[in-house]
């Protein structure tokens, strides 16, 4: 015969209500759970011997441990329990909780009495471990327990737990028909602290949802920090306040964006705009463990019923977990495509508007795309939305210098931002002005090289030098006739093309400061990736800003994506031009291309450039005007017949040179007008095919 598990404990530590000692009696006789209490040696749990009233037979001394007579005894328990006990309520906290709940979704009698049940022995281990002597049950046994237990005929038990019920719609008991376990774990409540919360706080039913819905922390940031998106927000607020006001159903909007790009933000901000509350779906517990995609479904399931009847939004953050928590290499699916109907339903069905938020849209399957009513990318802010939001957040650290030069940060995220000044804030008194913009820069600089991308530059290539004049550019066009012109049009395709240093990036950044439009400048090393498809995504992703941004673009070197197709020996490079071809055509602002090889260019892309500019090496008198120019600026004497000479016997000079040599004065000073000649015939000589006899070509 087996050794029967004896627990000794205390009675006194012991304390049930009158239901559970009921349906612990019921637990035993009715539903046979006393062929395992008890056995020929005594009771498996002689704490449930003692609670019943069977304590005179634990360790007799005046009589012998006799089954049958214990049987029989144990009947007539349960017959008086049945006659004193019929009329049993649940504690009075918990019995409150469930009309709360009952009023907010609408349970039935028979809802709220298996709910009240499912809460007890979650929460009772005594209950817990009697149904234990059950066995492990199926569906099926699950309902006819349940039966007997609460005295309700078994087809009401089935139909209040059935799928289409409302336990089961609002998340509150769901039963686990996967596999056969014990009574306990095939009855599921919507989250681990959910038992304890109902039976131990008096509150709005909200407040007991803590570890499943939480209500959203204030709006960090104002929706006039998203004017970048005005054309999607023009559609998206509008619609989200007649929702709102129609109580119009499966109202869904998905957000995908790189993280810290102010998703979680805005959705605070359109709450507080509606003058709404928002809700967030929980990613983990009361204990701080992450919550699993199928549970979170059911936690967001359990908002629509509880917060259906409130003025209210619900944030679905990190979707990740439910639509791409699968693994396509081991033919795994996502919790979402195991219940693709269920969710199919849910976004067409669901009460309370929903804002779903990720990083990413990809894996994302197909069919629940085009259910949303709106799909979204939120990108990094320009340049000017990027001013805006330090202003706001950062007024009170930063100058305006120091705002202008991290503006220009193409990857600097409002989450980057916001917990920068934070913390930065929060040390303040031991910093002065100095020490407060040094620690912010290096928290921002940290987190963006971190996170892979460029940190905070000190020098900004983008200026442009000192002296700078169109004058000085040995152009075939007149460029400042072509300025004027861009200036009306605002929109045009230019080619410049020549020897490197001759002008071309120089007059893209003074082009932009005559039409009053931020300059996004890109090079090859900006763009080209390793990885299979990431270039064409970086040029998209290249035109699209300076879309947003009202911006000039400016892509150097553009040979290394608009070689000719005929010479291309992988399928990555016809896809490459195929790509800029694409985005040149349908880009509505001004671009230019500049580059030192235009030999090699696709004839294609060459036919698409509206105006295409050669830049050459300085004449004579650009080079003369220029020294003087450099002369004056450097506060030396005006340079002699000799020097002037020289220059001009310079063949291939060009403003980079000039810009390099005066770059070397702040280490090694320019005393003389020879000093800077000399500098510069040194530049010329480093040239391939230079050659100091000769002169100007004229």
């Amino acid at each position: 015969m087996a050794i029967r598990r004896r627990i000794h404990s205390s009675p006194m530590l012991v304390d049930i209500s009158p239901i559970v000692h009921l349906w612990l009696l019921r637990l035993l006789v009715p539903l046979g759970g006393y062929r395992d209490f008890i056995n020929s040696r005594g009771f498996s749990n002689d704490t449930l011997a003692e609670i019943l009233g069977l304590g005179a037979w634990i360790d007799s001394d005046t009589r012998d441990f006799e089954m049958k007579l214990v049987v029989a005894e144990l009947r007539k328990l349960h017959q008086t329990g049945e006659r004193k006990l019929r009329n049993a309520t649940p504690p009075a906290c918990l019995s409150r909780n469930v009309a709360r709940f009952s009023a907010l979704v609408g349970l039935s009698d028979i809802d709220c009495r298996i709910l009240e049940f499912v809460v007890l022995i979650q929460n009772e281990r005594l209950l817990d471990d009697t149904a234990d002597s059950l066995g492990q049950l199926s569906s099926v046994k699950v309902f006819h327990a349940l039966s007997v237990l609460l005295g309700i005929p078994e087809c009401q038990i089935r139909a209040s737990l059935s799928a289409q019920g409302v336990l089961a719609k609002s998340g509150l008991v769901s039963v686990d028909r996967s596999s056969t376990t014990t009574l306990r774990g095939k009855l599921d409540l919507l989250s681990n602290n959910f038992a304890d919360s109902i039976l131990s706080s008096d509150a709005d039913p909200v407040n007991l949802l803590r570890d499943t819905v939480i209500l959203g922390s204030s709006a960090q940031l104002s929706i006039h920090n998203f004017e970048h998106i005005n054309t999607t927000l023009s559609v998206l607020r509008p619609y989200l306040k007649r929702s709102i006001e129609t109580g119009r159903k499966g109202v869904n909007i998905f957000i995908h964006g790189d993280p810290g790009t102010g998703k979680s933000q805005l959705t605070k901000a359109l709450a507080q705009e509606m003058g709404c509350e928002l809700f967030e779906v929980a990613s983990e517990d009361g204990d701080g463990d992450p919550v699993n995609g199928e549970r979170r479904l059911r936690a967001f399931r359990a908002a629509q019923s509880f917060l259906s009847q409130r003025k209210a939004l619900i944030l679905f953050d990190e979707v990740e977990d439910v639509f791409n928590d699968g693994d396509s290499f081991f033919g795994r699916k996502s919790t979402a495509q195991t219940r693709k109907a269920w969710i199919n339903r849910m976004l067409e069905e669901n009460t309370v508007p929903t804002l779903w938020l990720s990083n990413s849209a990809y894996g994302l399957d197909p069919a629940f795309i085009r259910r949303f009513d709106m799909v979204f990318e939120l990108p990094v802010p320009p340049k000017k939305q990027r001013k805006r939001i330090l202003l706001d957040s950062c007024a009170d650290l930063l100058d305006a210098t120091n705002v202008a030069r991290i503006a220009e940060l193409e990857s600097l995220a409002p989450a980057v931002v916001t917990r920068a000044a934070s913390v930065v804030r929060s040390i303040r008194d031991e910093l002065d002005s100095t020490g407060v913009a040094s620690a912010f820069e290096l928290l921002i600089g940290n987190t963006l090289e971190a996170q892979g991308h460029q940190s905070i530059r000190k020098n900004d290539s983008n200026r442009l030098p000192e002296i700078y004049d169109p004058r000085f550019i040995h152009a075939d066009s007149d460029l400042s006739q072509i300025a004027t012109g861009l200036i009306q049009s605002k929109s045009g395709r230019l080619c410049l093309y020549g020897p490197p240093g001759t002008g071309k990036t120089a007059y893209g950044r003074w082009l932009a400061e005559q039409l009053g439009v931020p300059l996004i400048v890109k090079r090859a090393s900006d763009l080209m990736s390793k990885w299979v498809g990431e270039n064409e995504k970086n040029i998209s992703h290249a035109f699209k800003q300076a879309e947003q941004d009202g911006a000039l673009l400016l892509l150097d070197e553009v040979d290394s994506f608009l070689q000719d197709r005929r010479g291309a020996k992988q399928g990555w490079e016809v896809s490459l031009v195929n790509e800029m071809l694409m985005q040149m055509e349908s880009f509505s602002g001004i671009f230019i291309a500049s580059t030192n090889l235009i030999e090699g260019l696709d004839q294609a892309a060459l036919r698409r450039f509206d105006l295409k500019v050669k830049f050459d090496f300085l004449k004579p008198e650009q080079a003369r005007e220029l020294l003087y120019r450099y002369c004056v600026r450097l506060s030396i004497s005006t340079p002699q017949p000799e020097q002037l000479t020289r220059l001009m016997q310079m063949q291939k000079l060009t403003p980079g040179d000039f810009a390099t040599v005066i770059r070397q004065n702040r280490f090694r000073p320019m005393t003389s007008s020879t000093d800077i000649v000399s500098a510069l015939e040194a530049e010329c000589a480093l040239k391939e095919g230079a050659k100091s006899s000769m002169g100007f070509l004229k």
